[in-house]
């Protein structure tokens, strides 16, 4: 049974695509974050144009994360973030596969959680470049429990390719 939080926390949401319109879709996504029932959205990062990751025969992901206010519970915000995933057209089947539209709970306040739905922090946020350059532009001083600053945890993307879109010319770019 779900149950909405007492209290408005803060949660971050990694989005990424890399079929159809990637950017288009991300800039809707993130119209669709806001528009999340007891939600508010406080920021979005730039996007990004990255490498995939696992299955390397596919298209670049475009990528941002955004930073929302909820009082939705965690299991009930991942909710929303499937539905939102499900208007786009996302199928679940093989992992890190092309993807009209990815959204992952990164983040909900300080919570720690392990359960079959969901793990948070996410459990390879620290891991993935695409992750973290876009959350560092919005919460520079984000810390990631049990971890640490995020910053501290770019080490481990070295040498993964990422890059900014230009505000105005990334649908160009794309």
């Amino acid at each position: 049974m779900s149950r909405a939080a007492t209290v408005a926390s803060v949660a971050y949401v990694a989005l990424g695509a890399n079929l159809g319109d990637p950017v288009a879709t991300i800039e809707t996504a993130i119209a669709a974050l806001a528009d999340t029932p007891a939600t508010c959205l406080l920021a979005a990062s730039s996007l990004y144009r990255t490498a995939p990751v696992g299955l390397r025969n596919q298209p670049d992901f475009i990528n941002a994360v955004a930073k929302l206010e909820t009082s939705l519970s965690p299991l009930d915000l991942l909710a929303a973030l499937f539905a939102i995933e499900a208007r786009f057209g996302r199928s679940r089947g093989v992992p890190n596969a092309p993807r009209t539209l990815d959204l992952d709970l990164l983040l909900y306040g300080e919570v720690a959680l392990s359960e079959a739905r969901l793990t948070l922090p996410h459990p390879r946020m620290h891991q993935r470049a695409f992750v973290l350059i876009p959350l560092l532009e919005i919460a520079p001083a984000c810390k990631l429990p049990g971890l640490g600053a995020a910053r501290d945890q770019l080490k481990s993307c070295h040498g993964q390719r990422i890059e900014l879109l230009a505000r105005g010319a990334a649908a160009a770019q794309a």
